[in-house]
């Protein structure tokens, strides 16, 4: 087995980071104003507990021996302009959505964990920008600067930092009311339908399954078993992730547990490494190895058997499941090439980790009205040999990670809807990238939940014993 570097056997520190090279980080003008940020938020309550990121470990290592599977979605990059109850609650909505297609479907619990409260940082191909002969800085993310073409709105400012600690938990309030409240109960399903779902045919079959779980209801109801009271039903667990891109932040908001000694970073319960960012000697991958959160690591079409073993060393050592997800993100035209021999290599070392499949990031093209966009078509493609590849290496394909919303934008090309080129421009919203909208989740939730039941059945799960006990 590859060795791990030195400095991964040497004492960690949330600021040791400091000293490796650091890719994608902004340059700040204002190093005293960035100072004085971190300090507050140094001082500030963290946004998740020490507990939940315990949970969450503890049903992701189902997902790692195969008797559950991750749901990861949400915004490309959340937004200060676009901060309101509604898009918070459509978004949270459709995942719950495709969650419950994805359960009844293929009798298989569902750990769910948003791209929520959090993600506002976003890793640029290129540090600047050019328009009509002015260079400016790339948009990187609300968190560090704005997205209007301007010198002032471009420079990298610290104490937006501050404004996105304040949404991230005026989110996370709100995400926990709701999954907490009834909002996210079974006995509710018929109603997380949006209004613009109600007439299409991802509506119509999505209120079909969930008339079926309210007859399932109505029997325990009518045999004495009064289901809609117990918790499993009437509540779910979410959890929210975002990329630790910015790391100053993420320090500033890491705490040391007193009664284990580990550290958390109290800023998200999941959190991953960009494909940008994943070097062995880097500042990101220096960080993320001394926290005790669940971490995932992106892996394009270039990443290497021997650097994946050696990350895994440096970010797992310990091989503990639940740990490490590893994300795949090849694109539909590379998948087949680029991804087994990782998983080869991981089978042939016994490591215990989770494959999800991000199907976004290598399928994103521009369209010929100049959208960058995402064929459907493309995504699905991407998603069908992801699980063809692991049922063939006999390996679990254990999660799907997307950039979506509850909105009903127009910016990935096809689905049921069939959105064209020249449709696009009707509601192309988005902050940075295209997103899926509410019908074209839907849809590939159904789509997916078969593959999960086909491969479930062809490995001999035992759906009945699976579906106890899991998480909700």
């Amino acid at each position: 087995m590859p060795q791990p570097p030195q400095h991964a056997q040497t004492p960690w520190t949330p600021n040791r980071w400091r000293d490796r090279p650091a890719a994608q980080l902004p340059d700040y003008d204002d190093t005293a104003a960035l100072a004085e940020v971190e300090e507050r938020l140094a001082r500030s309550l963290p946004l998740v507990f020490t507990g939940e990121i315990r949970t969450l470990r503890q049903q992701l290592a189902e997902v790692a021996a195969g008797r559950a599977f991750l749901l990861q979605g949400g915004d490309c990059a959340e937004s200060f302009a676009d901060f309101h109850e509604r898009a918070i609650t459509d978004t949270f909505r459709v995942l719950l959505q495709m969650a419950v297609v994805l359960t009844f479907a293929a009798a298989c619990p569902v750990v769910k964990v948003g791209r929520m409260a959090g993600q506002f940082a976003k890793p640029r191909s290129a540090p600047t920008e050019t328009r009509d002969g002015m260079t400016l800085p790339s948009y990187r993310g609300d968190i560090i600067n704005a997205l209007d073409f301007t010198p002032e709105a471009r420079w990298p400012d610290p104490r937006r930092q501050l404004r996105a600690y304040s949404q991230s938990a005026a989110t996370l309030n709100l995400l926990r009311a709701l999954a907490q409240d009834g909002f996210a109960g079974l006995h509710r399903v018929q109603q997380w339908n949006l209004d613009f779902l109600r007439a299409s045919p991802q509506g119509a079959r999505y209120r079909d399954l969930a008339g079926r779980i309210s007859e399932t209801l109505d029997f325990m109801r009518a045999c004495g078993l009064n289901a809609v009271a117990a918790p499993q039903v009437r509540q779910v667990q979410f959890y929210t992730s975002h990329e630790a891109l910015l790391l100053g932040y993420e320090q500033a908001l890491t705490r040391c547990d007193p009664a284990t000694g580990e550290w958390y970073d109290g800023s998200a319960h999941f959190l991953w490494i960009g494909e940008r960012t994943r070097q062995l000697e880097g500042a990101h991958v220096a960080f993320l190895r001394g926290v005790a959160n669940p971490i995932g690591l992106k892996l394009g079409p270039t990443a290497d058997a021997d650097t994946l073993l050696r990350l895994l060393d440096i970010l797992n050592p310990d091989d503990q499941p639940g740990r490490l997800t590893l994300i795949s993100r090849m694109g539909a035209d590379k998948i087949d090439i680029a991804l087994p021999p990782l998983i080869r290599a991981v089978q042939r070392e016994g490591r215990q980790v989770i494959w999800s499949c991000d199907p976004m990031h290598g399928n994103t093209i521009e369209s010929h009205t100049g959208y960058k966009t995402r064929p459907f078509g493309r995504i699905l493609d991407e998603v069908r040999r992801f699980f063809a590849i692991h049922h063939a290496e006999g390996s679990y394909p254990g999660g799907m990670h997307f950039e979506l919303t509850g909105q009903d934008v127009t910016e990935c090309l096809g689905g049921a809807q069939a959105i064209t080129e020249q449709g696009l421009a009707d509601r192309y919203h988005t902050q940075c990238d295209p997103r899926l909208n509410a019908s074209q989740s839907l849809e590939l939730a159904f789509l997916i939940a078969e593959m999960l039941k086909e491969q479930r059945r062809t490995s001999g799960a035992d759906a009945e014993s699976v579906a106890e006990g899991g998480p909700r």
